[in-house]
């Protein structure tokens, strides 16, 4: 067995946790990868900051209009029914607290849900926030979407980010190619194990003391038989 899964693996994994009728934002870089995996039986309205609700996947070959790009300066499509505005409206929107999900990427997850990824504070690095701040607290459910470790192995969960925040307490959950991650009270609970990963793996990787693969699960169905 193995212990990762591939970034368009991920994608498609996050893609099944987004509910119909949800607006999303999907954040530059690797997160934009969801938008190719939604399904198509399923209405989900994808928002972008650059001024544009109801995007689509990536264009094929040859389909690539130079004026329909998102934030990330990508090319996309839009659907039927797609709306154009201001950049301004689209700031309102996400801080307005109209968007039901985002997906961002992340240097850094503290167990309490903080979020660091727009620089890493080392000297002479370029800060690339963007509306990642905005993303972050307008939206009212908060995907991370990274690899578990940096390229020098490193835990990107940690118990308390070291580098500059972007919002506090704001991620609901985390993708990572090791495993999907709720933020819980008590810190991180590991909702899904790839490959041959155990809660007891994950700790020795993270150095984090996690909580067991269906607690959160559980959590979630007494949940919702309290609320029927």
């Amino acid at each position: 067995m193995t212990t990762t899964i591939t970034r368009d693996e991920l994608a498609a994994r996050i893609a099944a946790d987004i509910p119909e009728g949800a607006y999303v934002n999907l954040g530059i870089g690797a997160p934009t990868l969801v938008a190719n995996f939604l399904p198509d039986d399923l209405e989900i309205i994808l928002h972008t900051e650059n001024g544009l609700l109801g995007m689509g996947e990536a264009p094929a070959a040859g389909m690539i209009d130079p004026d329909l790009i998102n934030a990330g300066k990508q090319p996309v499509t839009a659907l039927p029914g797609a709306a154009y505005f201001h950049h301004a409206d689209s700031f309102a929107m996400m801080r307005g607290g109209h968007l039901d999900v985002c997906v961002l990427g992340a240097f850094q997850v503290s167990e309490r849900g903080d979020l660091a990824n727009w620089s890493t504070g080392a000297p002479g690095a370029i800060p690339a926030v963007g509306g990642a701040m905005d993303l972050a607290i307008g939206a009212k459910s908060v995907y991370v979407m990274t690899d578990l470790l940096t390229k020098t192995g490193e835990s990107k969960l940690v118990a308390a980010c070291t580098y500059p925040l972007t919002g506090v307490g704001c991620v609901t959950r985390v993708y990572t190619d090791h495993a999907i991650f709720d933020v819980t009270p008590d810190g991180f609970s590991v909702r899904e194990a790839f490959g041959d990963n155990t809660v007891e793996t994950l700790e020795g990787l993270t150095g984090l003391s996690l909580g067991p693969a269906d607690a959160s699960r559980d959590a979630d169905a007494a949940a919702s038989a309290e609320g029927n």
